[in-house]
């Protein structure tokens, strides 16, 4: 059953992982030998997180927004209400792989961080963020939120490369996707799953961004136009975070590419 949208509410999305098989012989023990099997798995189902702002007037614009690693839906949903324009519902998504953070003060509580994938099998995770986002987007969509003409999709940091990967996968969900201060698929000039899209592009970069510098991404903007062409790139004064300039900059362009 679908439940109705309300402001800011924290939603869960139930998915379920890979339905892992072991490889190799099964176990089998003899009075002189023993068998050593390693990597089996088991499935399991998780729960992913999201808030939902929902404008007075609907089906709206819809802006998905996904942090960035070791940060969390509410902070990411602070920020996306100070980019999007007034007459947008947003989705701030929660990442899936929580790890404890450093107290504030020493002695204070320990704290809770999230991300979204590691080196360890990273095709799972990017497998899991895929179908969340499917998910979410005909969820919001039946429940008549969000216009399905309109579904933009956000990330900062981490996410950015995501959500690449997942818009040009996806090629016809998308009319927008915002980049800030991430990077590109480290596949993307080999991964064939990747089409030519009709969605803008818009990425925003730090000139003092000492994870994403202005020599890793300089040639960004090229590369993207490989399978898009509405892509625009703009570097600000700032290091890896966001600037006051980049959320009025987004807020104009989300309302002339939702126009």
């Amino acid at each position: 059953m679908l439940v109705p949208a309300c402001r800011n509410s924290e939603r869960p999305l139930l998915l379920t992982q890979f339905d892992h098989r072991c490889s190799g012989r099964p176990f089998v023990m003899t009075p002189d030998a023993q068998l050593s099997q390693t990597d089996r798995s088991l499935s399991a189902q998780i729960k992913i997180y999201y808030d939902v702002h929902v404008p007075d007037q609907r089906p709206a614009p819809l802006l998905i927004a996904l942090h960035g690693y070791g940060a969390s839906k509410r902070q990411m949903m602070r920020e996306a209400r100070q980019m999007a324009p007034a007459d947008f519902a947003i989705a701030s998504v929660q990442g899936f792989h929580q790890h404890m953070k450093e107290p504030k003060e020493p002695g204070g509580p320990l704290r809770f961080g999230f991300g979204w994938l590691t080196n360890f099998h990273p095709e799972e995770s990017q497998a899991i963020h895929h179908q969340a986002l499917l998910d979410l987007i005909e969820t919001l969509v039946a429940e008549k939120v969000a216009d399905p003409r309109n579904i933009f999709l956000l990330g900062f940091s981490q996410s950015c490369a995501l959500n690449y990967r997942f818009a040009f996968t996806h090629s016809d969900l998308l009319r927008g996707v915002v980049g800030i201060c991430g990077g590109l698929p480290g596949d993307w000039e080999t991964n064939e799953s990747y089409q030519s899209t009709s969605a803008a592009i818009f990425h925003l970069a730090g000139k003092q961004d000492e994870f994403y510098t202005p020599e890793r991404v300089g040639d960004y903007a090229e590369r993207l136009r490989m399978r898009a062409n509405d892509v625009s790139f703009q570097s600000y004064e700032g290091g890896h975070d966001f600037v006051p300039e980049m959320r009025g900059d987004i807020q104009d362009w989300l309302k002339r590419k939702s126009a």
